[in-house]
């Protein structure tokens, strides 16, 4: 990160670049967390897998959002570095509350969790799935407040210029789950075939190591060391908490906004049948992979925007905002000519589109890739601008956008289209593209409005001096300055 604030766009490309470069890995090798769940549960047979998907979505659903309230801490802090490089206490006042604030909807998130048979039930799920969810999710659910934590402290030393740091303990997530899982779902080197909740056990332990990592090279590195976030946790500071909740609060709405036009698509897709649903699943899970791009960028724009806007510069806010569009939209129109042109190219990562079997799932999930690839424009968009807004501290407004957008013309559009049209599985992916086009044009309406909203402030100008005024001589006459 540059100390002194950039004056070109190439130097702000720089800035920027080298703070997401890593987290765009970072999200990568999470993805290859969750994944190698997958993969070892699968072949524990499609029981198990069912249990572990419908646990894991109503977990992930929590982390995610609650992940977005503790986010708040970036732009703070940001912020507090863009008016004083050593803003020492204000950084730690604002990590340790959004910690407080996270660790209290945590466990709040695992008394919901501990519920999840009656939850379960309530939405009609197979009760043999559901003898296998509860005690999955009576495992997993510990693993909220350490990973909550975790993303909090992950998103704390990239805003402190160690964005590496995450990536690294990312990648050693990846080795000690795929490990757990290893040992633990089928009992290898002594240890007992658990199942389903050795996988729930390897979740948990890898999220208390990462967690204890994080804080250790906290304690340790000599530059985060100065800050010293971990000391007096117990201590308690009311007002830098509102400021946290003010800010992280709608972050966490809006995430849930965004993820009710998703997995409302998900239900209508089931809706359709088994076939448009397995479609529907596998070009979305191609589409998220290319949607960790911008969503690291966006991580990045928000403290690169945080910084200027903490150091009252609009320039640096004007510059950090078209690095971020230019290269967000840029990355995601190549991602869109991919989906575009070469579907089946990508579809064979997962399945392979010349087994006859494949083929009616191949075609449906080649006709959601079409739509997908005009999505993919309209959803890092969206992503970056309510990111760089974020940076502004500006994030109520953009929820009250997202739940519009999202929910009125985004999922009304996805019912009608998918269930009183011949569209189908198609008309359900044009309504979360109408969602994404609303919420997307709406933020960046807002974003190239935002000195006329008042959302930036304006530079300090120090007052003009006064020009001392000669002393006359005895005899002499002196005249004012006109």
């Amino acid at each position: 990160m540059f100390e002194t604030p950039p004056r070109t766009v190439f130097d702000e490309a720089r800035a920027t670049l080298s703070l997401a470069v890593p987290l765009v890995a970072a999200n990568l090798l999470q993805m290859a967390v969750f994944a190698l769940d997958v993969v070892f549960v699968a072949r524990l047979g499609p029981g198990p897998l069912a249990a572990s998907a419908l646990s894991v979505s109503v977990f992930g659903l929590f982390i995610w959002s609650l992940n977005g309230l503790v986010g708040a801490a970036s732009p703070l802090i940001a912020a507090e570095l863009g008016r004083r490089n050593h803003a020492v206490r204000e950084v730690r006042r604002s990590v340790r509350m959004a910690g407080w604030a996270g660790f209290g909807a945590s466990a709040g998130a695992m008394i919901i969790c501990s519920m999840i048979g009656p939850i379960l039930r309530l939405a009609g799920q197979d009760p043999v799935i559901i003898a296998l969810a509860v005690p999955f999710m009576h495992v997993l659910m510990w693993a909220a407040i350490p990973t909550v934590i975790g993303g909090l402290l992950r998103g704390t030393v990239a805003t402190l210029g160690r964005p590496a740091v995450g990536t690294m303990i990312t990648g050693l997530a990846v080795v000690l789950n795929g490990t757990g899982n290893w040992l633990l779902v089928f009992g290898h080197w002594g240890f007992p075939a658990l199942g389903l909740n050795g996988a729930a056990i390897a979740s948990v332990t890898t999220s208390v190591t990462t967690m204890l990592i994080y804080c250790a090279v906290i304690r340790f590195d000599r530059r985060l060391h100065r800050y010293r976030l971990l000391g007096r946790w117990w201590r308690a500071d009311w007002a830098r908490m509102r400021d946290v909740l003010h800010i992280g609060l709608p972050i966490m709405a809006t995430i849930v906004a965004e993820a009710g036009l998703f997995n409302g698509a998900a239900l209508l897709m089931g809706r359709l049948g088994e076939l448009p649903l397995a479609a529907h699943t596998l070009a979305l899970q191609l589409a998220s992979i290319s949607f960790s791009v911008p969503f690291g960028l966006a991580q990045a724009a928000t403290i690169r925007v945080g910084r200027a806007y903490g150091a009252r510069d609009p320039h640096g806010v004007m510059l950090a905002g078209r690095v971020a569009l230019l290269t967000g939209t840029g990355f995601m129109a190549v991602a869109a000519a991919l989906l575009l042109f070469a579907p089946r190219t990508i579809i064979a990562l997962y399945v392979d589109p010349a087994l006859p079997a494949n083929a009616a799932l191949v075609a449906l999930a080649t006709q959601y890739m079409v739509v997908a690839a005009a999505f993919q424009l309209f959803d890092g968009a969206q992503t970056v601008c309510a990111a760089l807004l974020r940076g502004l501290q500006d994030t109520r407004v953009p929820m009250v956008i997202a739940l519009f957008g999202f929910w009125v013309p985004g999922l009304s559009s996805a019912i009608w289209l998918g269930l009183f049209t011949p569209l189908a599985g198609v008309g359900v992916w044009s309504g979360l593209l109408v969602g994404l086009v609303v919420v997307a044009a709406l933020l960046l309406w807002r974003w190239v409005r935002r000195d006329a909203l008042g959302l930036v402030p304006h530079p300090v100008v120090a007052a003009a001096v006064r020009p001392a005024q000669p002393v006359p001589r005895p005899g002499e006459t002196v005249l004012a300055p006109s």
